[in-house]
């Protein structure tokens, strides 16, 4: 892990649950292992966490989100990249490829298909999250 990854402004995610299903996005790019996340950027400075989330998402997939909750940060094993989980509920709109260059793909997963895209284990919180609230 090199000094630059550890001192890059932290990742929020944003975790977006509407009528049981997360949203997710497949970026152009993958982040090692990573292709389908949840959407999510980098902290910009002055800004929080969960304002991050809630900017991010509006400029990825054109939904506007509220900030729910957090759920907690950790350094992504995958990346060596902080990250910081929000909780996020809709209010206005429908996700779409606003950010074309950065994302192939965005839809809505229930938890069958959720496990296919992502095969590897939630951050702890988020996995807790998950299971409250996706049918």
């Amino acid at each position: 892990m090199t000094q630059e990854v550890v001192n890059a402004a932290p990742i929020a995610a944003a975790i977006i649950v509407e009528d049981g299903q997360v949203l997710m996005v497949r970026r152009r790019v993958k982040e090692g292992q990573l292709s389908w996340q949840f959407p999510a950027g980098q902290v910009e400075a002055g800004e929080t966490g969960e304002q991050a989330a809630v900017r991010e998402t509006r400029e990825e997939v054109g939904l506007t989100v509220a900030a729910v909750k957090p759920l907690g940060e950790r350094v992504h094993p995958a990346t060596g990249r902080t990250m910081v989980y929000v909780a996020c509920k809709v209010v206005d709109g429908a996700p779409y490829l606003a950010d074309e260059q950065e994302l192939a793909e965005v839809e809505w997963c229930d938890r069958a298909k959720l496990a296919s895209y992502v095969p590897y284990p939630f951050f702890g919180p988020v996995e807790e999250y998950l299971d409250a609230t996706l049918t």
